[in-house]
């Protein structure tokens, strides 16, 4: 029986897709392959229908990024298992076996992150650890439990996803993947890592370092804080982010783009925006939750 629908999001993907979907094609395990084609214009809808594989393809009308294409597949997906997997990663042959497996061991377990691996072969991830500030930042040392699962390849419980709430379409892109397992976490799961190898292309279809970049991963961060961290800590960063926006001017010009206070202000005008709604799904995130905010903050945050 196939327990896992393979979701791969894709945007301009026409130069790498292949690569993918050879891969799956390859795999050990039997599965569905679910294509999201967020609205591409560069001739990846007729690759994708010339592939020998032939995957199901959800063609979405406009660019609905990757929290949006994976909150859409979510719908599509009547297997017990979800597996998220970028358009530039190609997956060991074992891949999906191992995850299965590693789940199938772990009762409490929700989520299964694999290992991302860059074509140098440096270790790109193994999953998400939770900074001493609210980041979700890549983890590149093997570990049998993780804080959270790093979206470019993990395999899911579906029914546990939908229980949480779901994928944060909103979003747009990142932070999808830490804030979801953030929301499996307080609602009592746990999440695991696996030696399951990915090799991944890494930003094929993003520019990590752009000024929009940038925008979607402090915005991102600041609503995941207001979700799901505990309330003196959302604020604290909050407070902090604001108050450093305020002072870098006087510190002259900034080196990366996500210290320019333009794109700051943006930030914190874009959370301002979402906050009415953003704290009513804190609450509903809240009524959702077996264990205290408080608890899995001392328990994940900086360690």
């Amino acid at each position: 029986m196939t327990s896992t629908t393979v979701v791969v999001v894709t945007w301009r993907g026409a130069a790498h897709i292949s690569a993918c979907l050879d891969a799956l094609a390859a795999q050990s395990r039997p599965h569905r392959t679910l294509v999201v084609d967020n609205a591409s214009d560069d001739g990846t809808a007729a690759l994708l229908a010339a592939h020998p594989s032939k995957p199901e393809v959800l063609r979405l009308r406009r660019n609905t990024g990757y929290a949006g294409a994976m909150a859409a597949a979510l719908d599509e997906v009547g297997t017990p298992l979800m597996a998220w997997l970028n358009d530039d990663a190609a997956p060991a042959p074992d891949w999906l076996a191992t995850c299965e497996d590693t789940l199938a061991k772990a009762p409490l377990a929700a989520a299964v992150s694999a290992r991302l691996t860059l074509a140098d072969g440096t270790v790109q991830s193994t999953g998400v650890r939770l900074t001493a500030d609210g980041h979700g930042a890549d983890l590149p040392e093997p570990a049998e439990e993780v804080f959270g699962f790093c979206g470019g390849a993990a395999v899911l419980n579906a029914e546990a996803l939908r229980s949480v709430g779901g994928v944060p379409a909103s979003y747009f892109c990142y932070y999808e993947d830490t804030d979801t397992a953030w929301r499996l976490r307080l609602a009592g799961w746990d999440v695991v890592g696996a030696e399951a190898e990915v090799t991944h292309r890494h930003g094929a279809s993003t520019r990590p370092g752009s000024v929009q970049f940038h925008l979607w991963n402090e915005r991102n961060r600041l609503l995941t804080l207001l979700r799901c961290a505990p309330r003196a800590v959302a604020i604290r960063q909050l407070v902090k982010f604001a108050v450093l926006t305020l002072v870098l001017p006087l510190r002259g010009k900034p080196a990366a783009p996500n210290f320019r206070p333009s794109l700051r202000c943006r930030v914190l005008g874009a959370v301002a925006a979402r906050l009415p709604r953003t704290l009513l799904e804190r609450r509903a995130i809240g009524r959702r939750a077996t264990l205290g905010r408080g608890a899995v903050w001392d328990a994940w945050a900086g360690n």
